[in-house]
């Protein structure tokens, strides 16, 4: 891997785990510092992150972590909305067991994320959540069209956590897709997926009019 693609992994880490808020300067020279590399490779990093959207570079101004677009993310989870109901309809008729104990042992893990309070550690439960039904559904192409779109929704979903009771609310919104699939039923697994999805995009919009300086105006 290249100077660049280490600087570009690094910061798009900070960037989407909000370990760099939407809005924060990026001094260059600091980050070459800190990476022992010189400043070319983060110009050339930036300018990566800069075509994903994730940071803003403005001419004798600096470069700064981009604010959160909301119509991005909406599109973003319209689409992601439309292949996972899809994928859930697809693989709950046949179901195979070992898929079902996956996600079960899963929503035991998420539970006691949640209890202990570890809010990185229910993200990533989550995130995996969803990639085992991907992994059942074994079509790489819609899970490269879902991955595609990470980038954006993950910081506005890393923003919901510790608001509205949201580990509380995925977790039961979770069983409740779990459910439906345990009893091999397409049409209300589809639903409770697409309800998860929905009532996400709904508390991100209430959070944006909270937050309007997180987000691109």
């Amino acid at each position: 891997m290249s100077k660049a693609a280490l600087v570009q992994e690094d910061l798009r880490r900070a960037i989407i785990r909000l370990e760099l808020a939407p809005g924060t300067r990026i001094d260059k020279s600091a980050v070459a510092e800190r990476l022992g590399v010189s400043r070319q490779p983060v110009s050339e990093a930036l300018g990566r992150l800069a075509a994903e959207r994730l940071v803003e570079i403005a001419p004798q101004k600096g470069t700064y972590v981009a604010r959160i677009r909301l119509p991005d993310v909406i599109e973003a989870a319209f689409v992601r909305q439309a292949l996972e109901a899809a994928t859930v309809r697809t693989i709950a008729a046949e179901l195979d067991a070992e898929t079902l104990r996956g996600l079960e042992r899963n929503l035991a893990e998420q539970a006691d994320a949640e209890q202990g309070d570890e809010r990185e550690r229910f993200y990533e439960l989550d995130v995996k959540f969803h990639a085992l039904l991907f992994q059942r559904l074994a079509s790489p192409l819609v899970a490269d069209i879902v991955e595609s779109s990470r980038a954006q929704l993950e910081r506005a979903r890393r923003l919901l956590l510790p608001k509205h009771n949201r580990t509380i609310r995925t977790l039961a919104e979770h069983r409740r897709i779990v459910a439906a699939l345990a009893m091999r039923d397409p049409q209300a697994s589809a639903d409770a997926m697409r309800d998860h999805l929905q009532q996400g995009v709904r508390e991100l919009q209430e959070f944006a009019a909270e937050r309007p300086d997180l987000f691109a105006p």
